[in-house]
């Protein structure tokens, strides 16, 4: 099983402050970070570095996260790779379109960072952490 350190995790954020605090979270669990600030920019990481987990925001410049997503996950060569929405754009129907696009998980930007790294832990194969 690979070491947590050898997997890649891609950010996909406008929001400055949002990529720096996961960023400095997930380094803090020994990820690789990689991180980008349009869903373009995004979307071509993606299919450069093939990470093992994508936290995807809806609102992005270029390309919307929800593009995005159907752009990975119609991609037979990147269809595999988890993606998780973190989006403070919250309802069922929001959730509804996040699963259509292919999204394997939706969580609050107020989530708990905990609960975002076990979710992320989760969509890689990996045991979640316990709380502390």
């Amino acid at each position: 099983m690979e070491s947590a350190s050898s997997k890649r995790i891609l950010i996909i954020d406008d929001n400055e402050a949002v990529l720096r605090m996961l960023e400095k979270w997930f380094k803090e669990y020994h990820y690789q970070i990689f991180c980008a600030q349009d869903g373009l920019t995004g979307l071509s990481l993606v299919r450069q570095l093939k990470p093992d987990c994508v936290i995807l925001d809806l609102m992005l410049p270029g390309m919307d996260g929800h593009r995005v997503c159907r752009m990975i996950k119609f991609d037979k060569r990147l269809h595999h790779i988890p993606v998780l929405i973190l989006t403070s754009r919250m309802g069922p129907e929001e959730e509804a379109l996040a699963k259509q696009c292919g999204a394997d998980a939706f969580i609050n930007k107020g989530t708990k960072i905990e609960r975002i790294v076990n979710e992320v832990r989760k969509l890689m194969g990996e045991e979640p952490q316990p709380p502390s």
